[in-house]
């Protein structure tokens, strides 16, 4: 949505999404490391996240 406003934010979106991915791929990997069912899910959360903000980072 941001990306494509016309507005010239192009490189801050990508930037802030490529960083959030980054920080999900970090809060899955801590997770991960959980047996509990609470960080399973959250893990699978993250990881989903981290991806679709990769997608917007492209």
């Amino acid at each position: 949505m941001a990306k494509t406003s016309g507005v010239g934010h192009e490189g801050y979106v990508k930037q802030m999404c490529s960083l959030c991915a980054q920080i999900c791929e970090d809060c899955a990997n801590e997770c991960e490391k959980h047996e509990v069912e609470h960080c399973k899910v959250c893990a699978e959360a993250c990881r989903k996240c981290a991806d679709e903000c990769y997608k917007m980072a492209a």
